[in-house]
């Protein structure tokens, strides 16, 4: 196993980057769309039926495509964007892309937990849109998102596996070259227990988070 032990570090390291990035630019591509719905939905602030709907279903349609599927639609626009379509920094465009869709409903759900009369209040007391988004959703939001955010960071992680049958880098791809491709049943369960160890670390630091700033607790 020595040989491969600087072979699951550096896999590792890559599924970290590519889970962590795509993360980031997910939230940058999917917060504002999420704040956009919730705005615009029915009895929103700035309700406007059209684009909610326009919006909405652009927003499930992106959600029903299959991840492996996206990501081979995405190859010509990644290569676009970062010159390849295969590696870590290759699977970083797909990923990114196919977890906005859902960075967006979560935010939606999350701003739409918080106390309508508390909307209102300040609705009455003359504070723009702008001023409720930053002073209101957001701050009374961050635990409900913080609880939500290792669903997404969980699946992207199971996407950056799933990548690794496509030449995508990370865990998935020393799974499946060497493990799968030479039989080598160690290899891929191994893999399996670091998947398992980083899934366990992002559910409990974001749980912890969560906690510490829940006002409500």
């Amino acid at each position: 196993m020595n040989p491969y032990i600087n072979l699951l570090l550096e896999g590792t390291l890559e599924t970290i980057l590519m889970v962590t990035l795509s993360l980031v630019i997910s939230a940058v591509l999917g917060v504002p769309v999420g704040v956009i719905l919730t705005l615009t939905k029915s009895g929103g602030i700035a309700e406007n039926k059209r684009i909610y709907k326009g919006l909405g279903w652009v927003v499930n349609m992106m959600r029903s495509i299959p991840f492996i599927i996206l990501m081979m639609l995405l190859i010509p626009f990644t290569r676009w964007i970062v010159g390849t379509s295969i590696g870590t920094i290759g699977t970083i465009v797909p990923l990114s892309i196919s977890a906005a869709p859902f960075v967006a409903r979560i935010v939606e759900t999350a701003l739409l937990e918080i106390n309508p009369q508390l909307i209102e209040s300040i609705v009455a007391m003359g504070a723009t849109p702008f001023q409720i988004i930053k002073k209101v959703y957001f701050v009374e939001a961050i635990p409900s998102l913080l609880r939500n955010i290792p669903i997404i960071a969980i699946a992207l992680l199971g996407y950056s596996a799933m990548a690794g049958a496509a030449g995508g880098g990370g865990l998935g791809d020393i799974a499946i070259r060497y493990g799968y491709y030479n039989y080598n049943t160690q290899i891929m369960i191994i893999t399996i227990i670091i998947l398992i160890a980083l899934v366990e670390i992002i559910q409990t630091t974001f749980n912890i988070l969560a906690k510490k700033l829940d006002k409500r607790l």
